[in-house]
This record gives C-alpha cells, structure tokens and sequence, in this order.
C-alpha cells in the first residue's frame, strides 16, 4: 500500500488536463507514477490502472485530471516534499506511457529542477 500525503504536492496546467481528457477517451482508468530517470529520462508516466504495480515505497502526492500521481519514496525525500506541475507540450511521449504516439507528452516543471540562469 502506497503511502499517501496529506497535502496535494501536485497540479496540472490547461495543457495537460487536456491531454489528460484525451487519454481518458481510449483508457478511463489511468493512473501518473514520476519516472526515476531510467529510460524515459525524468517525464512523469501515464499507464492504464492496473497495469502498473504501486508498491509500498511509492508516496500519493495528489491527482491531477482524476487520476492519482505517485512518486517513490526515495525521490519525494530527495526533492524534500516538492511541489510539481504537470504540463503538457509537443513531441513524443515515454515508450511506455499512454502519451506516447499522440504528439503531446507530459513534463514536469518543480522549483527542485530550476536552472538559476544568474549563474
């Protein structure tokens, strides 16, 4: 069983709502796990319910578009408690996730990955 927050650690823009929408047309039970980094680099994945395994490691940070969006543990203390947002934008989505092959992917925007361009 997946811990869950307290607090919703996550929000969508118009943008991915939309895709969200259209996603839901073909699989009306999805659900968001964020990617650790390996294969799809760190996109947020889409995959019918069921058809991904949560584990007990894996943290609830809130739902966007109805559907839940887990993080595993490890990188939700990593990021220490972030605040995401889903949007969605032109291009390929991960191999695996339900965007791919509908010329809009997911991305997450968090204050965690910010580039300080004074830098």
């Amino acid at each position: 069983m997946a811990v869950s927050t307290s607090v919703s650690h996550v929000k969508a823009t118009r943008a991915a709502l939309d895709l969200i929408a259209d996603i839901r047309r073909d699989h009306p039970d999805i659900l968001f796990h964020q990617s650790g980094g390996c294969c799809d680099g760190s996109s947020p994945m889409c995959y019918p319910a069921g058809e991904f395994m949560i584990g007990d490691s894996d943290v609830l940070l809130g739902q966007i578009g109805g559907a839940p969006f887990y993080i595993s543990a490890a990188q939700f203390a990593a990021w220490q408690s972030p605040n995401l947002l889903v949007d969605a934008i032109p291009g390929r989505g991960g191999m695996f996730s339900l965007d791919n092959g509908r010329e809009r992917r997911f991305v997450l925007i968090s204050e965690a990955c910010a580039v300080d361009s004074q830098v």
